[in-house]
Protein backbone atom coordinates (compact mmCIF):
# COMPACT_ATOMS: atom_id res chain seq x y z
CA UNK A 1 0.00 0.00 0.00
CA UNK A 2 0.99 3.60 -0.63
CA UNK A 3 0.77 5.91 2.16
CA UNK A 4 -1.18 8.95 0.74
CA UNK A 5 1.39 11.14 3.15
CA UNK A 6 4.05 10.65 0.47
CA UNK A 7 1.64 13.06 -1.50
CA UNK A 8 1.54 15.86 0.28
CA UNK A 9 -1.50 14.66 2.44
CA UNK A 10 0.16 15.60 5.17
CA UNK A 11 0.93 19.50 4.47
CA UNK A 12 -2.81 19.79 3.03
CA UNK A 13 -3.85 18.84 6.14
CA UNK A 14 -2.44 21.04 7.87
CA UNK A 15 -3.38 24.00 5.91
CA UNK A 16 -6.98 22.31 6.21
CA UNK A 17 -7.57 21.28 10.02
CA UNK A 18 -11.19 20.86 10.00
CA UNK A 19 -12.61 17.53 9.44
CA UNK A 20 -13.13 15.91 6.56
CA UNK A 21 -16.33 13.53 5.85
CA UNK A 22 -14.99 10.97 3.39
CA UNK A 23 -18.83 8.80 4.02
CA UNK A 24 -17.00 5.54 2.69
CA UNK A 25 -15.65 6.59 -0.05
CA UNK A 26 -11.58 6.73 -1.07
CA UNK A 27 -9.46 9.69 -1.00
CA UNK A 28 -7.25 10.13 -4.06
CA UNK A 29 -5.16 12.97 -5.62
CA UNK A 30 -4.90 13.63 -8.81
CA UNK A 31 -1.28 13.27 -10.29
CA UNK A 32 -2.26 13.38 -14.17
CA UNK A 33 -5.41 14.42 -16.48
CA UNK A 34 -5.14 12.78 -20.24
CA UNK A 35 -8.09 13.62 -22.11
CA UNK A 36 -11.40 13.03 -20.27
CA UNK A 37 -9.09 10.11 -17.55
CA UNK A 38 -7.94 11.57 -14.42
CA UNK A 39 -5.52 9.26 -12.67
CA UNK A 40 -5.56 9.44 -8.74
CA UNK A 41 -3.03 8.46 -6.60
CA UNK A 42 -4.62 6.83 -3.52
CA UNK A 43 -3.50 4.32 -0.50
CA UNK A 44 -3.93 1.09 -2.71
CA UNK A 45 -1.83 2.88 -5.90
CA UNK A 46 -2.85 4.60 -9.46
CA UNK A 47 -6.40 4.39 -9.80
CA UNK A 48 -7.81 5.85 -13.54
CA UNK A 49 -11.09 7.89 -12.39
CA UNK A 50 -13.64 9.75 -14.84
CA UNK A 51 -16.29 12.58 -13.54
CA UNK A 52 -19.58 11.37 -11.63
CA UNK A 53 -22.50 13.19 -13.38
CA UNK A 54 -22.53 15.72 -10.60
CA UNK A 55 -18.99 17.00 -11.62
CA UNK A 56 -19.70 16.68 -15.16
CA UNK A 57 -22.99 18.41 -15.67
CA UNK A 58 -23.36 20.41 -13.07
CA UNK A 59 -19.68 22.10 -12.35
CA UNK A 60 -17.86 24.54 -13.55
CA UNK A 61 -14.28 24.50 -15.73
CA UNK A 62 -12.26 25.75 -12.79
CA UNK A 63 -14.56 23.70 -10.43
CA UNK A 64 -13.55 20.24 -12.09
CA UNK A 65 -10.30 18.62 -11.01
CA UNK A 66 -6.63 19.75 -11.43
CA UNK A 67 -3.94 18.06 -11.24
CA UNK A 68 -2.24 18.93 -7.30
CA UNK A 69 -6.56 18.32 -5.95
CA UNK A 70 -7.46 15.83 -3.60
CA UNK A 71 -10.57 14.17 -4.21
CA UNK A 72 -13.43 12.02 -3.05
CA UNK A 73 -13.95 8.83 -5.01
CA UNK A 74 -15.77 5.43 -5.44
CA UNK A 75 -14.05 2.95 -7.13
CA UNK A 76 -16.06 0.39 -9.75
CA UNK A 77 -14.16 -2.47 -10.59
CA UNK A 78 -10.89 -1.62 -12.16
CA UNK A 79 -12.15 2.12 -12.18
CA UNK A 80 -13.06 4.71 -10.16
CA UNK A 81 -15.59 8.01 -10.36
CA UNK A 82 -14.43 11.15 -8.84
CA UNK A 83 -17.31 12.42 -6.72
CA UNK A 84 -16.30 15.82 -5.22
CA UNK A 85 -12.83 17.79 -5.11
CA UNK A 86 -11.94 18.35 -1.55
CA UNK A 87 -11.30 22.32 -0.68
CA UNK A 88 -8.04 23.93 -2.14
CA UNK A 89 -5.34 25.39 -0.33
CA UNK A 90 -4.77 27.57 -3.61
CA UNK A 91 -4.79 27.17 -7.14
CA UNK A 92 -2.26 28.62 -9.85
CA UNK A 93 -4.20 29.86 -12.39
CA UNK A 94 -3.52 32.29 -16.24
CA UNK A 95 -5.96 34.65 -17.87
CA UNK A 96 -7.30 31.57 -20.40
CA UNK A 97 -5.78 31.88 -23.83
CA UNK A 98 -8.89 31.15 -25.53
CA UNK A 99 -11.38 32.85 -23.33
CA UNK A 100 -10.00 36.12 -22.48
CA UNK A 101 -12.73 36.61 -19.41
CA UNK A 102 -12.26 33.18 -17.92
CA UNK A 103 -9.42 31.66 -15.57
CA UNK A 104 -7.52 28.46 -17.07
CA UNK A 105 -6.29 26.64 -13.53
CA UNK A 106 -3.07 25.00 -14.19
CA UNK A 107 -2.79 22.96 -10.70
CA UNK A 108 -3.85 23.37 -7.29
CA UNK A 109 -2.43 22.71 -3.60
CA UNK A 110 1.09 24.28 -3.76
CA UNK A 111 3.47 25.02 -1.93
CA UNK A 112 5.86 27.02 -4.26
CA UNK A 113 6.30 27.42 -7.89
CA UNK A 114 9.48 26.77 -9.63
CA UNK A 115 9.98 29.29 -12.06
CA UNK A 116 12.60 27.90 -14.74
CA UNK A 117 14.28 30.77 -17.05
CA UNK A 118 17.45 30.02 -19.81
CA UNK A 119 20.12 32.04 -19.78
CA UNK A 120 20.39 31.79 -23.67
CA UNK A 121 17.83 33.21 -25.66
CA UNK A 122 14.67 32.50 -23.27
CA UNK A 123 15.83 35.01 -20.22
CA UNK A 124 12.90 37.90 -19.87
CA UNK A 125 12.96 39.34 -16.68
CA UNK A 126 9.72 41.60 -17.50
CA UNK A 127 8.31 37.89 -18.18
CA UNK A 128 9.60 36.74 -14.97
CA UNK A 129 7.85 39.66 -13.88
CA UNK A 130 4.64 38.45 -14.84
CA UNK A 131 4.97 35.11 -13.11
CA UNK A 132 5.94 36.60 -9.90
CA UNK A 133 2.67 38.97 -9.90
CA UNK A 134 0.62 36.20 -11.03
CA UNK A 135 1.50 34.00 -8.23
CA UNK A 136 1.48 36.36 -5.71
CA UNK A 137 -2.07 37.27 -6.67
CA UNK A 138 -2.59 33.26 -6.35
CA UNK A 139 -1.13 33.15 -2.57
CA UNK A 140 2.24 30.90 -3.78
CA UNK A 141 5.81 31.17 -2.99
CA UNK A 142 8.32 31.79 -5.88
CA UNK A 143 11.86 30.22 -6.51
CA UNK A 144 13.70 31.56 -9.69
CA UNK A 145 15.81 28.66 -11.37
CA UNK A 146 18.19 30.02 -13.76
CA UNK A 147 19.00 26.89 -15.93
CA UNK A 148 21.63 27.19 -18.60
CA UNK A 149 24.48 28.98 -16.19
CA UNK A 150 27.08 26.79 -18.29
CA UNK A 151 25.94 29.03 -21.47
CA UNK A 152 27.03 32.44 -20.04
CA UNK A 153 30.06 33.85 -19.12
CA UNK A 154 28.28 35.66 -15.90
CA UNK A 155 25.35 34.15 -14.39
CA UNK A 156 25.49 36.52 -11.36
CA UNK A 157 24.67 39.61 -13.50
CA UNK A 158 21.34 38.00 -14.48
CA UNK A 159 20.62 36.91 -10.72
CA UNK A 160 21.35 40.67 -9.93
CA UNK A 161 18.40 41.66 -12.42
CA UNK A 162 16.35 39.13 -10.42
CA UNK A 163 16.97 40.86 -7.28
CA UNK A 164 16.52 44.54 -9.16
CA UNK A 165 12.74 43.11 -8.85
CA UNK A 166 13.00 43.81 -5.11
CA UNK A 167 10.31 40.39 -4.66
CA UNK A 168 10.53 38.28 -2.17
CA UNK A 169 11.72 34.91 -4.03
CA UNK A 170 15.00 32.31 -4.10
CA UNK A 171 17.24 32.08 -6.78
CA UNK A 172 19.09 29.10 -7.69
CA UNK A 173 21.08 29.36 -10.49
CA UNK A 174 22.39 25.78 -12.03
CA UNK A 175 22.95 23.83 -14.90
CA UNK A 176 21.74 20.39 -16.19
CA UNK A 177 24.34 20.20 -18.71
CA UNK A 178 27.39 20.24 -15.97
CA UNK A 179 25.17 19.63 -12.92
CA UNK A 180 25.84 22.47 -11.54
CA UNK A 181 23.93 24.34 -8.50
CA UNK A 182 21.27 20.85 -8.56
CA UNK A 183 22.56 19.53 -5.29
CA UNK A 184 21.48 22.50 -3.75
CA UNK A 185 18.10 22.86 -5.50
CA UNK A 186 17.61 19.43 -4.34
CA UNK A 187 18.60 19.24 -0.72
CA UNK A 188 18.03 23.50 0.20
CA UNK A 189 14.61 24.44 -1.98
CA UNK A 190 12.46 21.51 -2.33
CA UNK A 191 11.31 19.63 0.41
CA UNK A 192 9.97 16.80 1.49
CA UNK A 193 6.61 16.18 1.26
CA UNK A 194 5.68 19.39 -0.20
CA UNK A 195 4.23 20.14 -3.33
CA UNK A 196 5.85 22.33 -6.44
CA UNK A 197 4.95 23.34 -9.97
CA UNK A 198 7.40 24.35 -12.34
CA UNK A 199 6.80 26.75 -14.97
CA UNK A 200 8.14 28.49 -17.76
CA UNK A 201 8.55 28.92 -21.44
CA UNK A 202 9.23 26.09 -24.06
CA UNK A 203 12.86 25.72 -24.88
CA UNK A 204 13.78 26.82 -21.28
CA UNK A 205 14.72 23.50 -20.09
CA UNK A 206 11.90 22.34 -17.67
CA UNK A 207 11.99 18.94 -18.80
CA UNK A 208 15.56 18.18 -18.97
CA UNK A 209 15.70 19.89 -15.14
CA UNK A 210 12.86 17.62 -14.26
CA UNK A 211 14.94 14.10 -15.78
CA UNK A 212 17.71 15.99 -13.47
CA UNK A 213 16.08 15.54 -10.60
CA UNK A 214 14.34 12.55 -11.19
CA UNK A 215 17.97 10.56 -11.95
CA UNK A 216 16.60 9.39 -15.14
CA UNK A 217 14.76 10.09 -18.08
CA UNK A 218 11.13 11.11 -17.37
CA UNK A 219 10.54 13.80 -20.20
CA UNK A 220 11.04 13.43 -23.58
CA UNK A 221 13.08 16.37 -24.54
CA UNK A 222 13.68 18.31 -27.59
CA UNK A 223 15.89 21.36 -29.11
CA UNK A 224 14.89 25.24 -29.59
CA UNK A 225 13.73 25.78 -33.14
CA UNK A 226 16.51 26.84 -35.71
CA UNK A 227 14.17 28.86 -37.36
CA UNK A 228 12.87 31.18 -34.70
CA UNK A 229 14.76 30.79 -31.59
CA UNK A 230 11.94 29.10 -29.77
CA UNK A 231 11.41 26.16 -27.86
CA UNK A 232 9.58 23.62 -29.28
CA UNK A 233 6.66 21.58 -27.43
CA UNK A 234 7.49 18.37 -25.89
CA UNK A 235 6.11 18.04 -22.31
CA UNK A 236 1.93 18.33 -23.83
CA UNK A 237 0.30 17.13 -20.11
CA UNK A 238 0.72 18.16 -16.64
CA UNK A 239 1.32 15.80 -14.50
CA UNK A 240 2.88 15.13 -10.46
CA UNK A 241 5.89 13.36 -10.23
CA UNK A 242 7.47 12.02 -6.77
CA UNK A 243 10.89 13.08 -6.61
CA UNK A 244 13.67 10.98 -5.14
CA UNK A 245 13.91 12.91 -2.00
CA UNK A 246 10.01 12.80 -1.20
CA UNK A 247 9.41 15.89 -2.66
CA UNK A 248 6.50 16.66 -5.06
CA UNK A 249 6.66 18.44 -8.37
CA UNK A 250 4.03 19.06 -10.87
CA UNK A 251 5.28 19.64 -14.47
CA UNK A 252 3.69 21.49 -16.93
CA UNK A 253 3.91 22.13 -20.56
CA UNK A 254 5.25 25.51 -21.96
CA UNK A 255 3.68 28.50 -22.04
CA UNK A 256 4.16 31.44 -24.11
CA UNK A 257 1.23 33.80 -22.92
CA UNK A 258 0.85 33.89 -19.18
CA UNK A 259 -1.47 36.62 -18.75
CA UNK A 260 -2.22 37.93 -15.42
CA UNK A 261 -6.45 37.53 -13.73
CA UNK A 262 -5.86 39.35 -10.75
CA UNK A 263 -6.84 38.68 -7.39
CA UNK A 264 -10.24 40.52 -5.88
CA UNK A 265 -9.36 40.19 -2.18
CA UNK A 266 -5.62 42.10 -3.22
CA UNK A 267 -5.20 45.82 -3.80
CA UNK A 268 -2.94 46.09 -6.71
CA UNK A 269 -0.29 47.43 -4.73
CA UNK A 270 -0.18 44.63 -2.56
CA UNK A 271 1.17 42.33 -5.86
CA UNK A 272 4.08 44.61 -5.79
CA UNK A 273 6.20 44.72 -2.92
CA UNK A 274 8.29 47.45 -3.80
CA UNK A 275 5.74 49.83 -4.82
CA UNK A 276 3.50 48.93 -1.83
CA UNK A 277 6.11 50.28 0.61
CA UNK A 278 6.44 53.41 -1.26
CA UNK A 279 2.80 53.65 -1.34
CA UNK A 280 2.56 54.04 2.18
CA UNK A 281 4.59 57.18 2.38
CA UNK A 282 2.35 58.55 -0.31
CA UNK A 283 0.14 61.78 0.44
CA UNK A 284 -3.25 60.50 -0.26
CA UNK A 285 -4.11 56.75 0.54
CA UNK A 286 -5.88 55.96 -2.60
CA UNK A 287 -2.94 57.49 -5.00
CA UNK A 288 -2.72 55.91 -8.40
CA UNK A 289 1.18 56.45 -8.96
CA UNK A 290 0.79 58.35 -11.87
CA UNK A 291 0.54 62.31 -11.30
CA UNK A 292 -0.46 62.82 -8.07
CA UNK A 293 1.28 65.56 -5.68
CA UNK A 294 2.72 63.62 -2.87
CA UNK A 295 3.15 61.02 -4.89
CA UNK A 296 6.37 58.91 -2.89
CA UNK A 297 6.02 56.47 -5.98
CA UNK A 298 6.89 59.09 -8.51
CA UNK A 299 9.25 60.44 -6.11
CA UNK A 300 11.47 57.45 -6.01
CA UNK A 301 11.07 56.86 -9.68
CA UNK A 302 12.72 60.30 -10.72
CA UNK A 303 15.45 60.05 -7.66
CA UNK A 304 16.20 56.62 -8.99
CA UNK A 305 16.00 54.69 -5.65
CA UNK A 306 12.96 53.06 -8.24
CA UNK A 307 14.19 51.36 -11.21
CA UNK A 308 12.40 52.52 -14.04
CA UNK A 309 11.51 48.68 -15.12
CA UNK A 310 10.03 47.82 -12.20
CA UNK A 311 7.58 50.89 -12.59
CA UNK A 312 7.48 50.51 -15.90
CA UNK A 313 5.68 46.74 -15.11
CA UNK A 314 3.83 47.91 -12.07
CA UNK A 315 2.24 50.57 -14.50
CA UNK A 316 1.80 47.78 -17.92
CA UNK A 317 0.77 44.87 -15.75
CA UNK A 318 -1.55 46.97 -13.60
CA UNK A 319 -3.48 47.82 -16.23
CA UNK A 320 -3.71 44.48 -17.59
CA UNK A 321 -4.68 43.01 -14.32
CA UNK A 322 -7.81 45.81 -14.53
CA UNK A 323 -8.72 45.14 -18.22
CA UNK A 324 -9.48 41.15 -17.01
CA UNK A 325 -11.28 42.73 -14.28
CA UNK A 326 -13.79 44.81 -16.15
CA UNK A 327 -13.92 41.95 -19.12
CA UNK A 328 -14.71 39.88 -16.19
CA UNK A 329 -17.35 41.86 -14.56
CA UNK A 330 -19.14 42.41 -18.02
CA UNK A 331 -19.49 38.95 -18.72
CA UNK A 332 -21.07 38.26 -15.42
CA UNK A 333 -23.37 41.48 -16.21
CA UNK A 334 -24.51 40.53 -19.67
CA UNK A 335 -24.83 36.65 -18.42
CA UNK A 336 -27.25 37.92 -15.73
CA UNK A 337 -29.01 40.09 -18.46
CA UNK A 338 -29.71 37.04 -20.45
CA UNK A 339 -30.60 35.09 -17.69
CA UNK A 340 -33.33 38.04 -17.21
CA UNK A 341 -34.29 37.60 -20.52
CA UNK A 342 -34.61 33.51 -20.43
CA UNK A 343 -36.35 33.99 -17.40
CA UNK A 344 -38.98 36.40 -18.76
CA UNK A 345 -39.34 34.19 -22.09
CA UNK A 346 -40.41 31.46 -20.42
CA UNK A 347 -42.71 32.97 -17.59
CA UNK A 348 -44.41 34.62 -20.97
CA UNK A 349 -45.21 31.11 -22.97
CA UNK A 350 -46.81 29.88 -19.74
CA UNK A 351 -48.74 32.55 -19.02
CA UNK A 352 -50.12 32.99 -22.77
CA UNK A 353 -49.29 29.16 -23.97
CA UNK A 354 -52.17 27.87 -26.77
Amino acid sequence: MTSLDQYGWQAYRSSHPQPIEMNGLILGRIVSIKGFKYYAQTENGELETELSGKLLYSAENTELPKVGDWVSLMAYDTMGYIIDVLPRKNALARRNPGAPTQKQILATNIDAAVIVQGLDREFNIMRLERYLVQLTACGIASIVVLNKADLVTDPAAYVDAVEKLQRPCTVQVCSTYTGMGLDALRQNLLQPGRTYVMIGSSGVGKSSLLNALMTSVTQAIGSTSEANKKGRHTTTTRDLFRLPQDSLLIDTPGMREFGLTGDEDAASDDLFPVIQRLAAQCRFNDCQHVDELGCAVIAALQHGSLPSEVYDSYVKLKKEQRRFEIDAEEKKRLNKQFGKITREAKNYRKKYKY
